[in-house]
């Protein structure tokens, strides 16, 4: 198959979050099929293009649009069909380079990675009608800004996520009407889209991890430090981070005076790297080349998550480093373990800090949940992931050629 990948923003192989996915897809489905690329990318991402480019046919790279105005947003919330929530990642350079892309390259099917991507696929005339359109739902947006408000209510982020959720709902799903394939990463995110449009064409693709490279050290550490990963360009890792820290983190330390906190990955934002600024117990350590050391040095990991949706790559990343998880519901959604056998999970606040100490504090409870936690993580290979999403393809374009 020719397969084409839209994604929002350069999948590498050193990236933290979403876009690992789209990488290892990108990887696996070069050994038996031709793949090209058109990513958004940051100009300092440029040195990554190579861990692509060896398993792209063709890579185009298109720096990301400028942030929309204000008075622009308010004009089009009115006035545009497409809301200005997806306008964010509107480019009329990138869909320009799409079109000239479909028109030439004759792909097999085109695979929009996050919702954002699909509206470069909705509404186009461009597109062969041979050519497959997929969208990958990596999160509904509107259940997402619906989250938000439930959470951060009559805030001004909570109006801004309501009057979002307004306009998305409806172009959101007839977005994803319009397409051959909608794809998620776990069944509850199968069954919230199914609930909103019930004749979506809809298969789950889980997440996965590479559990060669994330195993676990000889010796566990000692250290009592507590390890937070997650891209916080990703709005509800920043959420977990500020949640965590003010109302969990206190009731640790009271019963933990020499516990440390690491918050890692790219794009910490000024209110993060402030708690950093003004606490001595807290690592903020932006970008890094290799998130292993960190969770290596760590004792429990803990994914304090309270919207969004989807699979937490940063989880299943954890559980294969032999790192016992602390977490919300949501925060290991997906992965089908047990509470106190693979993982544990506490939604209060009180819980989740008496959940940590345990960890810190019994060294069978960290051993069993360590030792169950990377068999778990075992079940999500990549090759197992990118397999099913591979025959998911093979059926779609073998029915297309028959009709």
């Amino acid at each position: 198959m020719k397969i084409l990948f839209l994604c929002k923003e350069l999948p590498h192989s050193k990236v933290v979050g979403g876009p690992i996915i789209v990488y290892n897809r990108i990887k696996y489905l070069s050994n038996h099929h031709e793949i090209h690329l058109l990513t958004f990318y940051n100009l300092d991402e440029e040195k990554f293009f190579p861990s692509l480019k060896k398993y792209c046919s063709r890579f185009e790279a298109v720096t990301f649009p400028p942030p929309r105005n204000f008075l622009r947003n308010i004009y089009d919330y009115f006035f545009s069909k497409t809301p200005p929530y997806m306008l964010k990642l509107y480019s009329s350079k990138f869909k320009e380079k799409f079109d000239e892309m479909v028109k030439n390259e004759k792909y097999d099917c085109v695979i929009a990675e996050y919702s954002f991507m699909g509206q470069y696929l909705y509404g186009n005339p461009n597109i062969p009608k041979e050519t497959l359109r997929i969208i990958s739902v990596h999160e509904c947006y509107t259940e997402a800004r619906l989250k938000v408000f439930r959470v951060k209510k009559w805030s001004w982020e909570g109006i801004k996520a309501y009057l979002h959720y307004l306009r998305l709902k409806k172009y959101e799903f007839e977005m994803y009407r319009s397409v051959d394939k909608i794809l998620t990463l776990t069944q509850k995110d199968k069954q919230i889209l199914l609930s909103y449009a019930s004749n979506l064409n809809v298969n789950v693709v889980p997440h996965g991890v590479d559990v060669e490279y994330f195993k676990p050290p000889p010796k566990p550490s000692t250290e009592k430090i507590i390890c937070f990963l997650g891209n916080f360009g990703h709005e509800p890792n920043v959420d977990a981070v500020i949640y965590f820290y003010r109302e969990i983190y206190p009731k640790i330390r009271l019963k933990m005076p020499d516990v440390k906190l690491y918050l890692v990955g790219k794009n910490p934002p000024p209110n993060v790297r402030l708690i950093a600024e003004k606490d001595p117990t807290v690592v903020v350590t932006g970008y890094v080349e290799d998130v292993r050391p960190y969770l290596w040095v760590s004792q429990v990991m803990v994914v304090p998550i309270r919207l969004g949706g989807g699979f937490r790559g940063k989880t299943l990343e954890g559980l294969a480093s032999g790192l016992p998880i602390v977490s919300t519901t949501l925060g290991v959604e997906g992965l089908e373990g047990k509470n106190g056998e693979h993982y544990l999970v506490a939604d209060d606040p009180e819980e989740f800090a008496n959940q940590v100490v345990a960890v810190l504090e019994d060294e069978n409870l960290h051993h069993k949940l360590s030792l169950n936690g990377r068999k778990l993580s075992e079940k999500f290979s990549w090759q197992k992931s990118v397999e099913k999403l591979e025959k998911i393809l093979v059926k779609l374009t073998s029915e297309r050629m028959l009709q």
